[in-house]
């Protein structure tokens, strides 16, 4: 393994995939670039940890992980995209009207529970990466069971999601082996 100038860092800043992201593209390309980077965030808050270390819970009583953040992701992307904006009758895939928490509460250490997590959040990012390339504009408007959204305000509510979730992600990233920050 290579010496980084920031052993307490995730990567070195000239190695962040994150890095020469936004340029004063148009309104459709910032927020599908501050997307791919609060996704990115979160894929590096979780590399090179097993099963044990993603499942680790913060606090008690919380049932918050790593693990439990991503499997939430994927609910929410499979929510906004394919329910909401694609119309789609897509059932929940860890939660259900009865056990709203099965995302953090299934969280275990489990490699085929890790395993089954990426394959789902990676299939959920692909179909929205899909829909909203195929999307005529961001103008494009759904129901959702709080009124009318259209795109535009799904993407940057995403963006604001992942956000909050990756401040989550640091804390509990640094209480497993004291990597910080990016």
């Amino acid at each position: 393994m290579a010496t980084r100038k920031f052993p307490d860092m995730f990567v070195d800043p000239e190695d962040d995939p994150r890095e020469g992201g936004t340029s004063l593209g148009d309104e459709h390309a910032t927020l599908v670039e501050f997307l791919r980077c609060q996704r990115l965030t979160l894929e590096l808050k979780c590399s090179g940890l097993g099963a044990a270390d993603l499942a680790r819970r913060s606090v008690e009583p919380s049932t918050m992980s790593l693990l439990g953040l991503l499997r939430h992701m994927a609910e929410v992307e499979r929510s906004w995209f394919r329910r909401v904006m694609a119309g789609q009758d897509a059932p929940r895939i860890f939660c259900s009207d009865t056990v709203r928490d099965a995302d953090f509460d299934g969280a275990v250490p489990d490699p085929e529970v890790v395993a089954e997590a990426w394959k789902t959040w990676r299939a959920e990012v692909e179909f929205t990466d899909q829909f909203v390339a195929e999307a005529p504009d961001l103008d494009v408007t759904r129901t959702s069971n709080q009124g009318p959204i259209s795109l535009r305000e799904v993407l940057v509510h995403m963006v604001e999601e992942y956000a909050r979730h990756n401040g989550h992600a640091d804390l509990l990233r640094e209480r497993i082996d004291g990597r910080v920050g990016q």
